[in-house]
């Protein structure tokens, strides 16, 4: 079973990535990308679903034209995990 996170790892994911919000209800993290078109933001989704397949980690999101909103949470553990820091350690390399 993978692990949740205790408060101090999860204070630590917070603050590693400043640019992510707390989601205290579900214990997930969230991101809104922004970029210059629906191009940029579908292309920008297309390489996070390389990696998160890869990973087998896959990110709630949606998209709304230039517009990207990701959601990171570990179902399997009700909540964050390692999982999601590494998923979002790699996102971050993409911007």
């Amino acid at each position: 079973m993978i692990q949740k996170l205790d408060d101090a790892a999860r204070a630590a994911l917070l603050a590693r990535f400043p640019d992510w919000a707390h989601e205290p209800v579900r214990d997930a993290i969230t991101r809104q990308f922004k970029f210059a078109d629906f191009a940029q933001a579908f292309g920008f989704m297309a390489s996070v679903a390389i990696i998160a397949e890869k990973m087998d980690h896959h990110p709630e999101w949606s998209n709304v034209y230039n517009r990207v909103d990701i959601l990171l949470t570990t179902h399997d553990a009700d909540g964050l995990s390692e999982r999601d820091s590494r998923l979002a350690e790699a996102i971050e390399a993409l911007v």
